[in-house]
């Protein structure tokens, strides 16, 4: 479980640097997601209540169709992107944290100078994609739940309340180092449903009519 077993990394470094790769290359749209931000989409499509349909979330992460030089190429790294996500599920499903790819702290930078705020702007782009689902059912506790991953995304900073919070240092190092468990409890929100309060059992009733002496 979370609790001894270390953070799962979702692909072997091989495979994130054969990704990287090919993000970083002439390939891919330069407003493309890069592989931290791409990694953080991912765990979240892999959250996420609903599905999205493959050309979707291909659109939003390559910022339009890369110029793949042929389908085994297509293949590969749609492939891995794929199993980032399956592998995040997988993980998750039996209750073990995702291995990030960045150390959790933000040494005294602004979260959106780091790859901590990369990586959140990346998960909260894959938000978006269904933003009505993710807070269809209890806003307020989804919205506890996102506040880490809003504020060090840098993509808020504009609103009062998210600027002071990343600006106090020791707040926003507690927030990063909230993160893994975080995406665990996200996952397991809309995954576990909320347990019914079990019904009183009724009070069994005595044979007969009232004030009759039933049957003998």
């Amino acid at each position: 479980m979370s609790e001894t077993s270390p953070p799962m990394p979702l692909l072997d470094d091989t495979a994130l640097e054969t990704l990287d790769d090919f993000l970083e290359s002439d390939h891919v749209d330069p407003e493309a997601l890069d592989l931290i931000g791409a990694h953080g989409f991912l765990v979240a499509l892999a959250i996420a209540p609903v599905e999205t349909p493959a050309a979707t979330w291909i659109a939003e992460l390559f910022h339009g169709e890369p110029q793949f030089t042929d389908a085994a190429q297509r293949e590969q790294m749609l492939g891995l992107c794929e199993a980032l996500k399956q592998n995040a599920i997988d993980a998750l499903e039996h209750g073990h944290l995702p291995e990030l790819p960045f150390d959790l702290e933000l040494d005294g930078l602004p979260p959106e100078e780091t790859p901590i705020g990369d990586w959140c702007a990346g998960f909260m782009e894959g938000v978006f994609l269904h933003e009505g689902a993710w807070f269809e059912h209890d806003e307020a506790r989804v919205a506890e739940l996102l506040l880490p991953f809003m504020a060090l995304s840098g993509l808020f900073e504009d609103e009062p309340d998210m600027h002071e919070l990343i600006t106090d240092d020791a707040r926003a190092e507690a927030l990063v180092k909230q993160l893994p468990e975080l995406i665990l409890d996200l996952y397991l929100h809309y995954r576990v449903p909320e347990e019914k309060p079990k019904p009183t059992p009724r009070k069994k009733k005595p044979a007969g009519r009232p004030g009759s002496k039933g049957r003998r």
